[in-house]
């Protein structure tokens, strides 16, 4: 073999083996940048705000004071589930304000101090997202549907919501811009029923107070109400309730004091330990 030949099969090999370096450089700088592209799409996904735990991820963490206004027929189960977040949370602390959803709102529109709000319908949360208050979109954590409360024994032998209305039984409802009392109208209209109350009250441990210290014979309250106070109340189950289920939102506050807390609280709220605590009472699930 000629020396010119020899050098020209040297000087091809050299030109293989640089193409054959570059072309795995690229192709590593190639890898390399589609890790980095869903790294930044999952941190961006991570960093999205939502107060719901991520699916088969953790609830986060809190710490300090969490002040929640919650809807009060929310009370038993927000209570107990309260200690529970405290107790997964060391050094945070758990304050509520149980009420009527719709003065809850009306407070919270007002500048009142809160980190989590927990409604007993959209209309009354859309009265707070409406006005900028909410971080995020609310989600609907549980549902909850009417029966009639009424004493021990039922005395008055109310079978449906008709027997509301027959004469010497007194009835309590919720005012109708509380969520327990716009669904009782909404059943109540479903059941072509006209039906006037003794009382209103505003919210529905208020409704259910009446039945309790004997001041009516029935009311329309939560299922739920009826569950929690069954050592007192009966109740009675009547088709129209159908007609008139109620969506349990919840949201962390714009303004929330406590804004890492009202997070960690609003997607403890969504997990599976609470809903099985709030199911137990007789919610349903969303």
């Amino acid at each position: 073999m000629s020396t010119r030949t020899t050098g020209t099969t040297r000087r091809l090999a050299v030109a293989a083996a640089a193409a054959l370096v570059l072309s795995l450089g690229v192709t590593a700088c190639g890898s390399d940048g589609g890790k980095s592209s869903g790294s930044a799409a999952s941190n961006s996904a991570s960093s999205s705000g939502s107060s719901a735990p991520a699916a088969g991820g953790s609830v986060p963490k809190a710490s300090g004071t969490v002040t929640v206004f919650a809807a009060a027929s929310l009370k038993e189960t927000f209570t107990e589930l309260g200690k529970k977040f405290e107790a997964a949370n060391p050094g945070s602390k758990v304050t509520f304000n149980f009420g009527g959803s719709s003065s809850l709102a009306t407070s919270i529109n007002s500048g009142a101090p809160a980190d989590v709000f927990a409604a007993a319908s959209p209309a009354t949360m859309k009265t707070v997202t409406d006005a900028g208050g909410a971080s995020g979109q609310p989600a609907v954590f549980v549902k909850n549907t009417l029966t009639i409360a009424v004493p021990k024994g039922n005395p008055k032998h109310v079978a449906g919501l008709k027997d509301l209305t027959a004469s010497g039984v007194k009835v309590a409802l919720c005012a109708k811009e509380v969520p327990c009392g716009a669904a009782a109208q909404t059943a109540l209209k479903t059941a072509g029923v006209d039906l006037t109350p003794v009382t209103l009250e505003q919210d529905v441990k208020g409704a259910l107070t009446k039945v309790e210290l004997g001041e009516v014979d029935a009311s329309l309250v939560y299922k739920t109400d009826v569950q929690a106070d069954a050592a007192k109340i009966d109740g009675v189950d009547f088709p129209e309730a159908d007609k008139a289920v109620n969506d349990y939102p919840i949201a962390a506050l714009a303004k929330a004091p406590n804004k890492d807390g009202a997070a960690a609280f609003a997607a403890y709220i969504q997990s599976p330990e609470a809903k099985q605590v709030l199911t137990a009472a007789g919610f349903q699930a969303p």
